[in-house]
């Protein structure tokens, strides 16, 4: 099992649903949205999105109840991590779907600038400024046009701990990153390394430079660094490389040492932590470990694991770096009045609810209940982020090209992996870093 769609999701494959499509109706069984009037009764709306497993059986949910609210049939199908390439040839196939969940800031862009999207409508206009803070909006916007509706979100500023681990230790949650590299040290000695990086794939390793980068820099330089207005070899992202080297380097906090989290992906690095024979304290990552730790390993999320924020670095503030899924309508579908309907839904706290009842979400909407949310450590990671406001800076990879932010194996991944082998060079990773970053924005 592998974290789909770069990082800003995890698919569990539990009960994993047969074949790529679902399709969702008013005789579907899903959650009501209430008394509507069937005004799409009769019409078909396409979906698609990188979902599967669980979070497309949960997001079935949230297309039954408007379903049941419209009479509209929708359905839904996987694209698979390569949202572009499988949208693209549908579109040139004759078979674009209605509405694609697009899961990275980049894609959005692309497909804005390629074309293919449909300004979305005054009502989801009004409702998105109703509803969300305008730093969501913002990163929906292409060119002055508002064309992504964030409906799904991750909180990435999380970090999650055994309890029992830190009350052997004698250790409290840390509130600074200097405690953070303390509190290991002292995990250590009580016969547990610190952490459990999943060092394999790449992506966990941009999500630990944004952390410290956001609050070591501040959100301006974190701005300029996401649109490539300064250089990977600034010094703030050497400060921030030579940071996070104190904890990559020291094989005392990193579990089996820098070698033996780059063999470790990120379904293990969880089980490294939670599951029956721990081999670490913690792992950094965002509220979707939760859902490893309650379907797969079994255990429970505020007994079993809990989070504490992720640090502040020297003076900065505490981060809150996000991802999320933006829905937008294609021109090329064949229901375009009906597909903004649907996202018109999905701007509403009523559709949030729905998936947040059956847990494993988290919404940007900050009209959400917060008796909607499917467990109190789940309420928290929303609270926490729709606290934020205006300070929560989307995941800085996923705003790249993909050749640099978003590929296995090349660009800010396998540059990341090197310096998690070997941290004494910060200065040469951050000109390796924008020799990768400078070709792939030139493209």
């Amino acid at each position: 099992m592998r974290h789909t769609a770069r990082h800003t999701r995890i698919a569990i494959s539990v009960a994993a649903v047969a074949g790529l499509a679902l399709t969702a109706t008013a005789c579907g069984g899903g959650v009501s949205a209430g008394g509507g009037n069937q005004e799409l009764n009769g019409q078909t709306i396409t979906v698609a999105g990188v979902w599967t497993g669980v979070e497309q059986q949960n997001f079935k949910k949230v297309l039954d109840a408007f379903s049941e609210k419209t009479g509209a049939k929708v359905t839904f199908a996987s694209t698979g991590d390569n949202v572009s390439t499988v949208v693209g040839s549908q579109i040139e196939g004759g078979n674009a779907p209605d509405v694609v969940m697009v899961p990275q800031v980049g894609v959005l862009q692309q497909f804005a600038e390629k074309g293919w999207l449909a300004p979305l409508s005054k009502e989801i206009n009004a409702n998105a400024k109703a509803n969300f803070a305008k730093v969501w909006k913002d990163y929906g916007t292409v060119g002055g046009t508002y064309y992504g509706l964030y409906f799904k979100a991750s909180h990435k500023s999380t970090v999650w701990y055994s309890p029992e681990a830190f009350d052997q230790a004698g250790v409290q949650p840390a509130k600074t990153y200097k405690d953070l590299l303390k509190n290991g040290r002292t995990l250590s000695d009580s016969g547990v390394p610190a952490f459990s990086v999943a060092g394999e794939a790449g992506w966990p390793l941009t999500d630990w430079f944004e952390n410290v980068y956001l609050s070591q820099a501040g959100q301006e330089n974190y701005d300029k660094l996401a649109a490539h207005k300064i250089k990977w070899t600034d010094p703030t992202v050497v400060k921030a490389l030579t940071t996070l080297g104190e904890l990559f380097g020291d094989k005392n906090l990193v579990s089996g040492g820098g070698a033996g989290a780059l063999r470790t992906d990120f379904p293990e690095s969880v089980q490294n932590v939670f599951g029956p024979d721990p081999k670490a304290a913690m792992v950094y990552e965002g509220d979707f470990v939760s859902a490893l730790v309650t379907d797969e390993l079994h255990k429970k999320v505020g007994t079993d694991a809990k989070f504490f924020p992720f640090p502040t670095v020297d003076d900065g503030k505490a981060p809150v770096v996000s991802g999320g899924d933006a829905a937008v309508v294609l021109k090329a579908g064949k229901n375009k009045k009906a597909a903004m309907e649907l996202v018109k839904y999905l701007s509403t706290p009523d559709a949030s609810a729905v998936w947040a009842k059956a847990g494993g979400y988290i919404s940007p909407n900050k009209n959400v209940p917060a008796g909607a949310y499917h467990d109190e450590i789940t309420r928290g990671a929303a609270k926490s982020l729709t606290d934020a406001g205006n300070s929560v800076r989307f995941d800085m990879s996923d705003q790249a090209p993909a050749a640099f932010g978003g590929t296995q194996g090349a660009g800010e991944w396998k540059l990341l992996q090197d310096f998690l082998r070997d941290p004494s060079d910060p200065k040469g990773t951050a000109a390796k870093l924008e020799a990768a970053a400078a070709k792939a924005f030139t493209k």
